[in-house]
């Protein structure tokens, strides 16, 4: 037996916080059927596509994804990401802060005095700007993002900074240059803003934004990421999930040490 600790919006899912699974050494993706199938058929849905899936504290992106097995006694938490928007931006909860998604068009003028500029306007809300060539879409994206937020809960982010964090992890690599110099702005790329701070500011900035922004994820990077970071076919038939690439990149940013 152990147990599923729903949090946020989970909750309403199943009317409950906590839940007593009378099994043991099942896969995520067993647990993730299983509760498709004992949720309430009146209570809202559970989108499985966008939750972080922990086992006693630790996410299981870390582990073997959805193939990590619970064992007797475990505490295994569903935390969901919480997002919204449009085509040109995405606004999502992580760990009850505002995340806000923009891609800003390429711009020979547009560099990292750009980003600086920002965070002086904007001292509330942190920063970062990665390449769009190594951002496959949103669920690549949130993942990747809420890794920061869960490595900043347990004091083990890969700098002193959250947001650099968040760049090394989209990098693949825990030296910052290295990050900054394949992941960060350059003039002739788009690159995806990403902003954390109150809906108010970040309603502030995406309205100075909006002229420069374009809309979000419209070039396909899949083949551009697999070569990057050397991604065989062999490697993505090995992973039986609709999002093999997005899944093995955010189990080699889980790994970083």
């Amino acid at each position: 037996m152990f147990t599923v600790k729903l949090v946020g919006g989970a909750k309403k899912s199943f009317l409950t916080e906590y839940l007593k699974i009378d099994k043991s050494d099942i896969s995520i993706q067993e647990l993730i059927d299983l509760l498709l199938e004992i949720k309430p058929t009146n209570s809202p849905k559970l989108d499985t596509e966008n939750v972080l899936i922990a086992i006693n504290g630790s996410d299981s992106s870390a582990m073997d994804g959805k193939f990590t097995k619970i064992k007797n006694n475990d505490l295994v938490s569903i935390i969901p990401i919480i997002h919204g928007g449009s085509s040109k931006k995405i606004i999502f909860e992580y760990s009850k802060k505002q995340i806000q998604i923009i891609e800003i068009k390429c711009n020979k003028s547009i560099n990292i005095k750009f980003i600086d500029e920002l965070r002086q306007r904007y001292p509330k809300i942190l920063f970062q700007a990665v390449s769009s060539n190594f951002i496959l879409n949103a669920y690549h994206l949130k993942k990747i993002i809420s890794l920061s937020f869960e490595s900043e809960k347990n004091n083990i982010l890969l700098s002193n900074k959250l947001e650099i964090d968040i760049l090394m992890r989209f990098a693949l690599t825990t030296q910052i240059s290295d990050a900054i110099k394949n992941v960060g702005i350059k003039p002739q790329l788009n690159f995806i803003l990403i902003a954390i701070g109150n809906k108010k500011t970040l309603d502030s900035l995406y309205g100075e934004l909006l002229p420069l922004s374009t809309n979000l994820f419209s070039k396909n990077n899949n083949l551009y990421l697999r070569n990057h970071f050397k991604i065989t076919k062999k490697h993505l038939d090995s992973i039986h999930s609709k999002n093999a690439l997005e899944d093995i990149l955010i189990e080699k940013a889980a790994i970083l040490v």
